[in-house]
């Protein structure tokens, strides 16, 4: 890309000193950003032409201050001249450094991204969750993993950063990696995030996610029709451990509330809500969002069945959940068990409730959104899109029922 460098020299009036003069600065502008240094020169503000950028007059301290603001002039377009000659990417960092005399700092993306990562660590329960900080963890091994198999290096100039490497990038995790399209995508949307950060403290002039663009395909979401909730709830296991697994998958089912926030349910999350029946209040963990779900009767049945429980009492617990590791192996027993021919997993309750249990029974998509603690609508829209067959269900009923009333064509007037 072509770099554009103008520069200006003027009367800083807002900086004023005591005995009235005001003290003359360049301006250098490189493709649009701003770099301003004060030339230690000050001056009668009367005396200073803004149109021309110098001292007016011809006598003795005009020519002194124009020959000095002239050579500050030749030194910047020499600074400018020589970092094209050596084919340097010009920022206004680099070029302040070369200017001014300070040696250039060359910036690196992996330290970059390992002190982003201890940032989450550090603030690990107050604004970010353990898996968000596994996420990145996991991103800065692809990077690493990245630059030894494309570069041989371990690490890289961010300014070297193009968008030549992001397509590079995210080859490499398709393929490589072997990563489906939405985990290549969010792995390349963790890194754009140090991108963003070099951006913001001007340790990089241009955007390498520029002109990239990458596309989140939508997945079918999985949940579990009423048919299949009964077949679950009825089924005598004559098991304590998975009947309780059960329970607990129900209980999900009925609240929609993830694995992690089931897991840190107390008693002292229950109140009173506004239509003065049992609620349930809590944050969600991934998004730190309020959840504010009503406790349906069979909620509020599960909840008495465990409240005795050793588990409870002793991890001051509402429910005694497992591990989500043998919650989900012995869901798939269950579901086995119960003849469902579904990938049964902790998730898919959180599903079944944002469909089966509300949607299709015409809680508007706005509570449902409320209770599901989703910060955008669109969210929850994707849930209303697998209703389709719901839908297709429900038109089926009325055609069937103007079947009945005779043949259509018949009932219309001849034109």
């Amino acid at each position: 890309m072509k770099t554009k460098v103008s520069i200006l020299f003027y009367a800083k009036r807002a900086k004023a000193s005591v005995n009235g003069t005001v003290p003359i600065y360049t301006r250098i502008t490189i493709n649009g950003k701003r770099i301003e240094l004060s030339t230690n020169r000050f001056i009668d503000v009367a005396k200073w032409s803004t149109e021309a950028g110098k001292m007016k007059g011809n006598s003795e301290e005009a020519r002194s201050l124009n020959s000095h603001l002239d050579f500050l002039k030749i030194k910047i377009i020499d600074t400018q001249m020589e970092l094209l000659h050596q084919k340097i990417a010009i920022t206004t960092e680099i070029f302040k450094n070369k200017l001014l005399g300070i040696e250039e700092r060359h910036r690196t993306i992996i330290p970059i991204f390992r002190d982003h990562n201890n940032k989450i660590k550090e603030l690990l329960g107050k604004e970010y969750a353990p898996g968000t900080l596994e996420r990145y963890d996991t991103s800065l091994k692809h990077t690493i993993n990245f630059l030894e198999w494309k570069y041989k290096i371990s690490d890289i100039e961010i300014n070297k950063i193009d968008h030549a490497f992001i397509t590079d990038y995210e080859f490499y995790l398709r393929t490589v990696r072997n990563c489906a399209n939405n985990t290549a995508v969010k792995y390349i949307k963790n890194f754009s995030k140090i991108i963003k950060i070099c951006l913001a403290n001007n340790w990089i002039d241009r955007n390498p996610f520029a002109n990239y663009k990458a596309k989140v395909k939508e997945v079918e979401r999985i949940y579990l029709s009423e048919e299949e909730i009964e077949a679950i709830t009825k089924k005598d296991f004559r098991n304590e451990r998975l009947s309780q697994v059960r329970d607990i998958f129900v209980f999900s089912c009925f609240t929609g509330l993830a694995y992690i926030d089931v897991k840190n349910l107390t008693k002292s999350h229950i109140s009173i809500g506004i239509d003065g029946e049992k609620w349930i209040f809590t944050h969600r963990q991934k998004t730190e969002t309020a959840s504010k779900i009503p406790i349906l009767p069979i909620t509020q049945m599960l909840i008495d069945r465990y409240q005795d429980h050793p588990q409870c009492e002793n991890l001051n617990r509402l429910l005694p959940i497992l591990s989500n590791q043998k919650m989900n192996a012995y869901l798939k027993e269950i579901a086995t068990l119960c003849e469902i021919n579904k990938e049964l997993t902790f998730h898919i309750a959180r599903h079944t409730f944002a469909t089966t249990i509300t949607l299709t029974n015409g809680v508007p998509i706005e509570s449902v959104s409320k209770m599901l603690g989703h910060k955008n609508l669109k969210t929850t829209q994707h849930y209303a899109k697998v209703l389709d067959k719901k839908v297709s269900e429900d038109m089926k009923m009325l055609r069937d029922k103007f079947a009945i009333k005779g043949d259509t064509e018949k009932q219309l007037p001849k034109t």
